[in-house]
């Protein structure tokens, strides 16, 4: 609530390489009682949805640098912000293709103003969202989900992407048990929901990576026969 005992407005973030575009939905949404922010780029996108609380973010596809496929996904590594993707692209492969990277919604351009804000209401009704804890840091590691970067003692970690796959996974879960199937399937697909010793494997280099005594780890906990937790 605000200080005036009113809802905060929901804040909308456009994510558009179109500055006249973006700047016309900025100003309509605000019209119609939103916080609307904007960004050019996947990259500054990120870097707003990882510093501050966002309701709704709208993404065209079509962005320099990282595309908004990559954003979805990067996003979906921290968060389950509603992702509704604005695009120019009618084929069935685009939009079958953000929607299985995380978006929850897709609207082809051009498309009417209502539409949208009959989307925006839908996808801000989803409530509140908790656990969205895009940086970690506890002792001396920290891992900023947001930015798929590790330090450990004050040194970059190289990970591997399947390290930090699973990584990412179990911090977001951070003082919960994750099960061994729900890591193999996350993490390389429902087929490999038996394989129990790719998990033993790859927690092993992850605690050569971040822990001081891999032995005795204060981080990465194994559950016999149950699965893996990430004490903070």
């Amino acid at each position: 609530m605000s200080p005036s005992g009113r809802a905060a407005p929901t804040t909308v973030l456009v994510v558009e390489d179109e500055a006249q575009f973006a700047r016309a939905l900025q100003i309509n949404l605000r019209v119609h009682g939103y916080e609307a922010l904007t960004a050019a780029t996947g990259e500054a996108a990120l870097e707003i949805a990882a510093e501050r609380p966002i309701d709704v973010l709208v993404l065209d596809l079509g962005l320099p640098g990282i595309d908004g496929i990559e954003v979805i996904r990067r996003l979906r590594e921290w968060t389950d912000l509603p992702i509704i993707v604005l695009s120019a692209r009618h084929g069935s492969e685009d939009k079958v293709e953000a929607l299985d990277a995380g978006a929850d919604d897709y609207v082809t351009k051009p498309f009417g103003l209502e539409e949208l804000l009959a989307r925006l209401r839908a996808a801000a009704r989803r409530g509140p969202r908790v656990g969205e804890v895009p940086r970690v840091q506890t002792g001396d590691l920290s891992v900023d989900l947001a930015a798929r970067r590790v330090l450990f003692k004050g040194a970059d970690v190289r990970l591997t992407p399947t390290e930090w796959n699973i990584l990412a996974l179990l911090v977001r879960r951070a003082g919960q048990l994750v099960t061994q199937r729900e890591i193999l399937t996350q993490v390389w697909g429902p087929a490999y929901e038996k394989e129990t010793q790719y998990l033993r494997v790859y927690l092993a280099q992850l605690r050569r990576k971040l822990e001081d005594d891999p032995a005795h780890p204060r981080h990465l906990h194994t559950e016999a026969g149950m699965g893996y937790r990430f004490d903070p």
